[in-house]
């Protein structure tokens, strides 16, 4: 007869790994699978490709990036997270997913061995945030889930703003406007 405590031993040893991406926002550090990472970009290198769009239900996303004939919406993870401001230098382009990320930094990559699922005290929205909980070292960081960043209704919302975008500049607000002729992301 197996013991509870000889089932979780066995069940740690057959674990499967998995890469992740540990990045930084607003000081503080999430994880991401590395496989749902399409790819990385500096958010210069973007800036030509991204429009600013402006929704109102939708603040934390303000850009949506063309990437050949793919359009992608970009959260503002601070925004989207609720965190103070930052300076993002990165845009995560998901994989499967019409939705990047900016990001401030990437940390490094890291092999996640065991994921815990979130306690009973996330409640909120933010259940659909995060695949759950893994341990870094001495730190407890939560894993991204990349389907949980924009909702099929958000993502609908977002298409119906962009349709109305065959002009662009017409469905930014003019102070918007200004401040987009020098910065495209944020």
């Amino acid at each position: 007869m197996k013991t509870i405590s000889t089932e979780i031993r066995s069940s740690r040893r057959h674990a499967r790994a998995e890469p992740v991406i540990l990045f930084v926002v607003a000081k503080q550090t999430f994880a991401i699978a590395a496989s749902a990472i399409h790819e990385i970009r500096s958010t210069d290198s973007l800036s030509s490709a991204a429009s600013e769009i402006v929704v109102k239900d939708l603040p934390q996303v303000r850009h949506r990036l063309r990437r050949g004939r793919k359009f992608y919406y970009v959260v503002n993870a601070c925004a989207h997270f609720g965190m103070p401001p930052s300076r993002p230098t990165l845009v995560l382009v998901l994989r499967n997913s019409r939705v990047a990320v900016l990001v401030d930094q990437i940390d490094r990559m890291e092999t996640m061995s065991r994921l815990t699922a979130l306690p009973q005290s996330f409640s909120g929205p933010e259940r659909a945030w995060y695949r759950g909980l893994t341990l870094v070292g001495e730190s407890v960081v939560p894993v991204l889930n990349p389907s949980g960043l924009l909702t099929e209704q958000e993502l609908a919302q977002l298409d119906a703003s962009g349709d109305s975008m065959a002009n662009p500049v017409q469905s930014v607000a003019p102070s918007v406007q200004n401040e987009a002729q020098g910065v495209a992301l944020r």
